[in-house]
């Protein structure tokens, strides 16, 4: 049976129509974030999609010591907060250690796992026990059925709004690949699936220093997870991707989103009428 995991007045299940998890990938500056929230929210709002604003105040598993990580909790917080207050858009970020959970539970709607993360236990706990909606995402080295070990995790705390994230699963050196029976997998759990297509075209390590990456697959990756049915679909967007300061490479072109979301808003409605 299909769970709905509810954020305001914002439904997420397998069988509604999908949820938008979007923003840049890394808060850049508090203008460009303002600019992007208000962007995508007059685009979701003209093909009433449902929106939910994502950027991450730190980045901490960069290829390299040189990569940019972020604003930083404090000012990112801050950032998120503003977005949330003026445009009235739910939020959600990563959080990377346990004691960030509370904090940033404050201000935004929902708690994300990285992938890297979903199997430590202290940060699952800590995510959980803020009572707050956590995405979970699926690591690239699990399993889709090992999440069922992570939904225990939450459930033992007495958290079950919980949100399954796939994004992409190691394939060899530098390169993932989508099974997508995986969010059928997943689905089992009766908990609403996340498609997280930006990430699943990643090349990680790809560019010796830097991650890679192919954008040109994520519309065809997409229209595919919205043929199977999932509750949210998760896009990186960024106005310039070419010169964004974090994964740039496969985030999607801001001018480019409108277009894929009503593609993919038509092959949803089929799916699901």
């Amino acid at each position: 049976m299909n769970k709905t995991i509810k954020i305001g007045n914002i439904d997420i299940s397998n069988d509604k129509p999908f949820v938008l998890i979007a923003g840049p990938c890394s808060i850049e500056s508090e203008e460009m974030v303002m600019r992007i929230a208000k962007d995508i929210k007059e685009i979701t709002t003209r093909l009433e999609i449902p929106f939910i604003f994502k950027s991450s105040f730190d980045k901490a598993n960069r290829t390299s010591a040189d990569g940019y990580r972020g604003v930083g909790i404090e000012n990112g917080l801050k950032i998120l907060g503003r977005v949330k207050e003026e445009l009235n858009i739910p939020i959600i970020t990563d959080i990377h250690l346990p004691d960030q959970a509370e904090k940033v539970a404050k201000v935004v709607d929902i708690l994300q796992i990285p992938a890297f993360l979903c199997r430590q236990t202290d940060l699952i706990e800590a995510a959980a026990k803020t009572g707050k909606v956590v995405n979970v995402k699926k690591a690239q080295f699990l399993a889709a059925w090992d999440m069922n070990n992570v939904v225990n995790k939450m459930e033992k705390c007495g958290n079950k709004n919980i949100l399954l994230c796939e994004r992409g699963t190691s394939f060899g050196y530098n390169n993932l690949v989508v099974d997508m029976t995986s969010l059928i997998e997943m689905s089992k759990t009766g908990y609403p699936v996340v498609f997280d297509a930006t990430h699943s075209v990643q090349k990680p390590g790809g560019k010796g220093n830097s991650t890679g990456g192919n954008r040109e697959y994520v519309k065809y990756l997409s229209r595919a997870a919205m043929a199977i049915g999932v509750g949210a679909l998760f896009l990186e967007v960024h106005p310039d991707p070419d010169n964004a300061l974090s994964d740039g490479p496969n985030m999607v072109r801001l001018d480019q989103l409108e277009e894929i979301l009503i593609e993919l808003k038509t092959i949803d409605k089929i799916i699901k009428k």
